[in-house]
């Protein structure tokens, strides 16, 4: 039966060929980028098809594709619970990793330059997961996580080791208001020069946001500072909330 279920879910996914990467290559790269250094965040709007959400959101039951699970309230996270995705990574969940990182990587290089940090990222992900892999980070960081009434998650940075690439990408796999109550993607920065902030990220089934993962550069008259930032979920009232986390740098 798993099987046949991944089968039919994987062909949902892979139809039309071709349209996962297409509606990456024609988004607005540019806004996205004025989002971000204004923001620290960016949304993709309708990345996903319903069906290719409901896909994905049915591989949390398909436990061979998993390498662990966390129930978040053992580890003071929150509530609720996530699975990290294994190598081979799933075909939609790699082809999304592979076809939004080279977008991502010049707005990365140009973050790291304005910080001065001194890392810098090759134009592939398949090069920058072999410098990882290279340093120890070799476990898979893509994950699905699962929601329903009273989960929530704290405030945290997804930080697994020397090398990080500074953005993620999070895919709303649930319809809030038909599927759940609830539950809103919170972004929070602390900046040493202004008060602290806090939005709340408006996101419909399918919509991709991209986010800093720690810090964004910001602007001074003497250059660029560094602000943190900081993300989670707040409370679910009711129903289940499914996110599909792609994140960029491996584990450690």
């Amino acid at each position: 039966m798993s099987a046949l279920l991944s089968a039919s879910a994987d062909a949902e996914i892979h139809a039309p060929s071709g349209a996962l990467e297409s509606g990456i290559d024609t988004a607005d790269w540019r806004a996205v980028e004025d989002d971000l250094g204004r923001d620290g965040f960016a949304v993709l709007p309708a990345l996903l098809t319903p069906q290719q959400c409901n896909a994905i959101a049915g591989y949390f039951f398909e436990e061979e594709r998993f390498r662990s699970r966390i129930v978040m309230e053992r580890y003071a996270f929150g509530r609720g619970e996530y699975k990290y995705f294994s190598y081979p990574l799933p075909d939609v969940v790699g082809r999304l990793r592979q076809s939004l990182y080279p977008h991502l990587a010049p707005i990365a290089n140009r973050w790291h330059t304005a910080m001065k940090i001194n890392e810098r990222f090759p134009a592939t992900h398949d090069e920058f997961r072999a410098v990882c892999h290279a340093a120890g980070q070799q476990r898979p960081t893509p994950l699905l996580l699962r929601y329903q009434a009273n989960d929530y998650c704290c405030l945290h940075q997804d930080l697994y080791g020397d090398h990080v690439f500074p953005f993620q990408v999070i895919f709303l796999l649930n319809e809030p208001g038909r599927d759940f109550q609830g539950g809103e993607l919170l972004l929070t920065e602390s900046n040493p020069k202004q008060p602290g902030r806090a939005d709340v990220v408006p996101l419909r089934q399918g919509d991709a946001v991209v986010l800093a993962v720690n810090h964004r550069p910001v602007r001074s008259a003497r250059g660029f500072y560094r602000s943190s930032l900081r993300h989670g979920v707040s409370r679910l009232h009711s129903g289940q909330r499914h996110t599909l986390g792609v994140i960029f740098h491996d584990a450690r």
